[in-house]
């Protein structure tokens, strides 16, 4: 019987598997995608917290040679007027998702893990001895816990608790974007940002020959069918008022942009029953304003995997997990939230 079955292969997941396995367990991970997941195509940093938690599980070097450095935040107004230069706690990094799940689920091969892809969890019982949970494809696998690492609509979170809340809409859309080049000549390891009068838009050029952006931007959910070239054309009518570069990065982009409606998880009541347990997204998942998602569920790897060395029933050591997590990423939640709505 396999010790640990992890649901979810991206950050949350594969971190977990590599401090599980640092702690002397057996985990193997189950990923529903064939590759990365739908928002592969976005980017995020990794901030100083998070790369403390990657060094714990012996990939803090792996992932920085995959990725760019993150020193400061220039702050501009819809005006072009500089407003602020914010140095970033490092060391912080920046890299692509798929970058970024590509190194986690590498580094879990490379140790041994199980890695398989093509499995949606749809169902789980915890059994006499341990837990039991079947796929999409009607295949099955036993073991000792479930950790719920599936992110923002978490089946294991409602497994856990029927009644636990689902994602709330923040009132906006989030779409990532890379254009040729440095039209604005920004440093490679600044980001700018820019208070526009329409978005929240923010733009960097670490060194790979293009220029990353990304805009937030009010507004309702929209219909799944939203195509990237949709998606630009809705960044581009926001910020071509504002005198700044957006609008000239956003036209010189092509279809490499990603978009999406912009959701939270500011509470879950329950993150584990006896058998079952929640990092991540699944548990408490934030804006990105904070540009903090990553780097909790690096840190909930970590503690999780602590916490199931020191005590030896799962219950205990979920209980004590979760006790050591919870009020730190509500707190987060909350506050990326907050920065959002400003």
């Amino acid at each position: 019987m396999t010790e640990v079955l992890i649901a979810g292969g991206g950050v949350a997941g594969a971190a977990t598997a590599l401090a599980l396995h640092r702690a002397g367990l057996a985990p193997v991970v189950y990923e529903a995608h064939a590759s990365g997941g739908e928002d592969a195509g976005a980017f995020l940093t990794v901030m100083a917290n998070g790369m403390a938690a990657l060094a714990e599980i012996g990939a803090a070097r792996a992932v920085t040679e995959a990725s760019y450095p993150a020193a400061a935040v220039e702050l501009f107004d819809a005006g072009g007027h500089h407003l602020e230069h914010r140095a970033i706690a490092g060391p912080a990094r920046t890299l692509s998702r798929a970058t970024l799940y590509r190194v986690l689920q590498d580094l879990a091969a490379a140790r041994g893990i199980p890695v398989i892809h093509g499995k949606r969890l749809t169902a789980a019982a915890v059994t006499g001895g341990g837990v039991e949970v079947t796929f999409a494809d009607g295949g099955r696998a036993q073991g000792s816990i479930l950790v719920g690492a599936d992110g923002l609509h978490s089946p294991t979170r409602r497994l856990i608790d029927r009644q636990a809340p689902g994602p709330r809409h923040t009132g906006q859309h989030v779409v990532y974007g890379y254009a040729p080049g440095n039209p604005a000549g920004g440093a490679p390891d600044a980001y700018h940002m820019v208070f526009g009068g329409r978005a929240f838009f923010g733009f960097t050029a670490p060194g790979d020959g293009r220029t990353w952006w990304f805009a937030r931007l009010p507004g309702a959910p929209r219909p799944g069918g939203t195509t990237a070239a949709q998606w630009r054309e809705l960044v581009l009518a926001a910020v071509r008022d504002d005198a700044t570069p957006a609008a000239a990065i956003v036209a010189a982009t092509g279809g490499d942009v990603v978009g999406g409606d912009s959701y939270d998880i500011p509470t879950t009541p329950h993150w584990h029953n006896d058998r079952m347990v929640l990092t991540g997204d699944a548990a408490h998942a934030a804006s990105p304003a904070a540009a903090q998602g990553a780097s909790m569920a690096l840190e909930d790897a970590v503690a999780l995997a602590a916490a199931l060395r020191e005590h030896r029933e799962p219950a205990a050591a979920f209980a004590a997990y979760s006790a050591t997590r919870r009020a730190q990423t509500e707190e987060t939640v909350a506050a990326s939230a907050a920065m959002g709505r400003r």
